[in-house]
């Protein structure tokens, strides 16, 4: 008997770019309220894999979604930089 595929087996590049974007936003918040080296950190290491992310999204689809998630992390990264 197989089994169902869970929601992470089934990903797209498109839907983990998005998610690897909230995860950026989850650490900016992080960062901002409790602002350490190691949440500042964290928050460049969530901004790296979500342009990683992107990037492979960006390969496979120019919608409008990848471009909402662009815009997104964009505005994290701003986010960041404003609190340091």
């Amino acid at each position: 008997m197989t089994q169902p595929d869970s929601s992470l087996q089934s990903q797209n590049p498109i839907s983990s770019a998005q998610n690897s974007v909230d995860n950026v936003h989850a650490a900016v918040s992080r960062a901002m309220s409790h602002p350490t080296s190691q949440t500042t950190q964290e928050a460049q290491n969530s901004i790296a894999h979500a342009e990683r992310a992107l990037d492979q999204a960006l390969d496979q689809s120019d919608s409008p979604a990848v471009q909402q998630a662009v815009q997104s992390l964009n505005d994290e990264k701003a986010r960041l930089q404003s609190n340091q």
